[in-house]
């Protein structure tokens, strides 16, 4: 198996969905690219796309077409202004017509030319969506992709016969795997990360990507915590984050993010306090996400505010400055890529353990290395975080990434803290349940889980909204 990298876990892009929203989006431009391959841009006259299973059920909730639209016409989710979405794509459905590609304007109804087939799933994954081109001479060209969870793009059929894989000096697929090269060799998890992602690139390179990652999220809390009003769907969603905010703060004035977060620590740390905190950071980034703000899938976008809320509660009340992060996403980061390789990252096979489950799994992996706990400790909290998420569904109402998904965020970083603090205040060796066990049962319970829990908008809480409120 394809050893995967830290970036691979962390990327940054937009709101709402890494499966839904950043999948899409990426499958869109990989099939630009292959349209340009193949013959070019300049013969293209027509693209329809269509979309199946969860894509499908959930896809107008979760941004979707929209992602499709922005994908086909060469915008990338990671360097595209958030403010600029919803004008490109307004534009784009009142001239009936995209740019392709940046280059070959075509004539693109979204209402016709995106179809969004409900009743039916492809065999290999709920996330698929087929593209066909019309050429000049009547000629089609069409490709399947699975939007797999956390941002990763499968294409169907795909050819790897020329891939070339380099591999990592410690390859990491189990917990097992992991612990024993850190055994072996004298290491812990965020050093042996290190050493894998040598593979692939420098060491300052690795560090300017881990600081713009940790920098994002900063900026992102940030963001949603001075950021009031109503999130876009149609339900109505109050954002909270900036009220607590101002209340948390008393008044306190800030000007940046940095005076921010230190105004924050000379409020002091009670525990009430902290707790308010902590769930701030994690709503603050979840109302940026549903609103199409910029984020880091970590490892989705619909979980992507448990980190930061984790990393924000060590940086502010724990250890004040930047030195961690590096560690933090270094351990986080090998944990989501055992949970990748054993189960899923995605909600449309694994229900929601696979998104808020696996980020409180890896925050509390990311916290107790730097709180100073073992390999063993750190691969026991991630196992006790995971224990307690396994058979969360996946039953976002309205299909938008609001309810309960934000709220979610917060229970999933406040586990993570706990998952920590249990780990260090143990015995590993007394541990009954091992972090790969806890993979497997994850996997187990995600193949038993119904369909309709599984982000289709047809279970749970879903039902219990009428959709008619929300965009679906």
């Amino acid at each position: 198996m394809e050893s995967i990298s830290v970036f691979d876990i962390f990327k940054i892009g937009v709101g709402p969905s890494s499966s839904h929203t950043m999948g899409p989006w990426r499958a869109a431009q990989r099939f630009v690219r292959a349209l340009r391959d193949r013959s070019g841009l300049e013969r293209v006259e027509s693209i329809r796309v269509e979309l199946f299973g969860s894509l499908a059920k959930t896809g107008k909730g979760h941004g979707t077409d929209i992602a499709i639209l922005l994908g086909l016409q060469g915008e990338d989710p990671e360097s595209i202004d958030p403010a600029a979405i919803h004008p490109k794509v307004a534009a784009i459905r009142e001239e009936r017509a995209l740019l392709l590609g940046g280059e070959r304007k075509i004539a693109f109804e979204p209402t016709a030319d995106i179809v969004f087939n409900r009743d039916v799933s492809l065999p290999f994954h709920p996330n698929g969506l087929t593209f066909t081109a019309r050429f000049s001479g009547r000629e089609e060209f069409e490709s399947t992709y699975f939007s797999v969870g956390g941002g990763f793009v499968v294409e169907e059929n795909a050819d790897t016969s020329s891939c070339t894989f380099v591999a990592p000096p410690f390859p990491v697929q189990t917990a097992a795997d992991l612990l024993a090269h850190c055994r072996d060799n004298g290491l812990s998890v965020a050093e042996l990360a290190l050493r894998n992602e040598l593979t692939w690139r420098s060491e300052n390179d690795i560090r300017d990507g881990l600081r713009r990652i940790w920098r994002t999220m900063k900026e992102c809390v940030y963001r949603g915590c001075a950021t009031g009003g109503t999130l876009p769907g149609g339900l109505s969603v109050v954002r909270r984050a900036a009220a607590m905010n101002r209340h948390l703060l008393g008044g306190h004035a800030y000007g940046d993010t940095s005076t921010w977060m230190e105004t924050i620590r000379r409020r002091g740390a009670a525990y009430d306090e902290v707790c308010r905190w902590v769930s701030c950071f994690a709503l603050a980034v979840n109302e940026e996400n549903a609103a199409f703000g910029r984020v880091v899938t970590a490892p989705t976008n619909g979980a992507a505010g448990v980190i930061p809320a984790v990393m924000m509660y060590h940086a502010c009340f724990r250890a004040p400055g930047e030195a961690f992060a590096d560690d933090f996403l270094f351990t986080a980061g090998v944990i989501g890529s055992i949970f990748k390789q054993g189960a899923t990252l995605s909600a449309a096979m694994g229900g929601c353990q696979a998104e808020i489950g696996v980020s409180s799994a890896m925050a509390a992996a990311g916290l107790t290395h730097c709180l100073g706990g073992t390999v063993e400790q750190v691969l026991m909290a991630a196992e006790i975080a995971m224990e307690h998420h396994l058979g969360l569904t996946c039953d976002p109402v309205g299909g938008l990434v609001q309810v309960p998904c934000i709220e979610r965020n917060a229970m999933g970083a406040q586990k993570a803290i706990t998952a920590a603090y249990l780990a260090l205040e143990s015995d590993p060796a007394n541990a009954k349940v091992s972090l790969d066990a806890v993979v497997q049962s994850m996997w187990q319970t995600a193949l038993d889980m119904n369909t309709k829990y599984k982000e289709t908008s047809e279970g749970g809480l879903a039902l219990q909204i009428p959709v008619s409120v929300a965009e679906c």
